[in-house]
Formats: C-alpha cells, structure tokens, sequence
C-alpha cells in the first residue's frame, strides 16, 4: 500500500504519533476531518477536469469551410520559383 508516497510502516509511525499527541477521543474526529477534506479536494480536482474538457472542445454550430488551396499550373510554378533568385542576383554587385 503507497499512499502519497508513504509505505506502511510510515503510516503506522505517523498514527502512534498522532495517537499519543492528540489521544484516543480526538484522533477519530481528526481522521474524519482529514477524510472530508481529501474528499473535497477529489471532488474539487474532478469538477476542474470535466471543466477544462467542456472549454477545449470545439463549439457546436456550422462549421467554416476551410479556404481551398488554388492549385497553379508548373509553368507559374517555375516563374514564381525564379522570381526570388533574380532578385538576389541584381542586388548583389558583379564580381571582378
């Protein structure tokens, strides 16, 4: 049994400790007390959880169409590839 990290005999050390500190009537209360707040933080965590799934899915409605991509023919292709390299070279002085 690991819980939080702390074995059995951890758990056991912790509640003879408890039980002579705060003795034998208020170490029950003490573990319900601990209990409701344990169960509160699950809860809080799970409602946080279904919280954060509700805001990341997408919203109901139409959906937008997407742009469709034109498809250029090769000749433009190749004009527009070429485009950046005249560029470059006019730009750059000749070498002597």
């Amino acid at each position: 049994m690991n819980f939080f990290g702390i074995g059995l005999p951890e758990m056991a050390v912790i509640a003879a400790i408890g039980l002579l500190v705060f003795g034998p009537k208020r170490l029950p209360e003490l573990g319900k007390t601990l209990g409701r707040t344990l169960r509160g933080f699950q809860s809080a965590s799970t409602e946080f959880e279904k919280e954060f799934r509700t805001a990341m899915e997408p919203a109901p409605g139409p959906k937008a169409e997407e742009p469709k991509a034109e498809l250029l023919p090769p000749a433009v292709v190749e004009q527009a590839a070429l485009v950046p390299e005249i560029a470059d070279s006019s730009s750059q002085p000749p070498a002597a």
